[in-house]
């Protein structure tokens, strides 16, 4: 049996990878994107956190969270999120034998995959990694074409330029 870690740092900040349970061909998170920021925005009203880069994709997503001092539990926050998710979408998904005679949906991987975030720089790579992601997968050639990012929000702020990684092939410098 896997021996999963994780660390637990009170107002840490940490990557995250969400992903859908079926995952080729699937459109559901980007074609149920108001239900997906619906279930984040209450979930960080209910158990606040700092959202500092966000990317949604069909199938998965990319989080990058801070949480508040003396507050360690971003497991708690994960799991609403695809909780309030579910429940905002009807039960279409395949689910296993399993699956259905636990009463859970056939939707999310249950796991996901989380990182602490250890000091700037390692902040940066992920940062970056997350706003390149769309342009990784194929789905547009510069991050600023892709509308379910943060990556807008920080060009607003002069962070990235609006032509930032737009043709560039930024690969293995970023991320994971």
């Amino acid at each position: 049996m896997p021996d999963y870690r994780r660390l637990f740092v009170p107002g840490g900040s940490y990557f995250f990878t969400v992903t859908l349970l079926e995952r080729r061909g699937n459109r559901l998170l980007v074609d149920n994107i108001d239900a997906l920021r619906s279930a984040v925005r209450v979930t960080k009203q209910e158990r606040p956190f700092r959202i500092d880069a966000w990317v949604v994709l069909p199938e998965h997503m990319h989080m990058m969270l801070t949480l508040p001092p003396g507050d360690s539990d971003f497991s708690a926050r994960i799991r609403a999120i695809k909780i309030r998710f579910n429940r905002a979408i009807p039960p279409t998904e395949r689910r296993s034998e399993t699956r259905a005679v636990n009463g859970e949906r056939g939707m999310w991987q249950r796991r996901f995959w989380e990182h602490l975030i250890r000091d700037e720089r390692d902040f940066a790579r992920h940062f970056d990694y997350v706003h390149y992601n769309p342009v990784k997968h194929g789905h547009v050639g510069r991050p600023a074409d892709w509308p379910h990012s943060t990556f807008h929000r920080w060009v607003d702020r002069g962070v990235y330029a609006d032509d930032w990684a737009g043709g560039d092939t930024l690969g293995d410098t970023v991320g994971e």
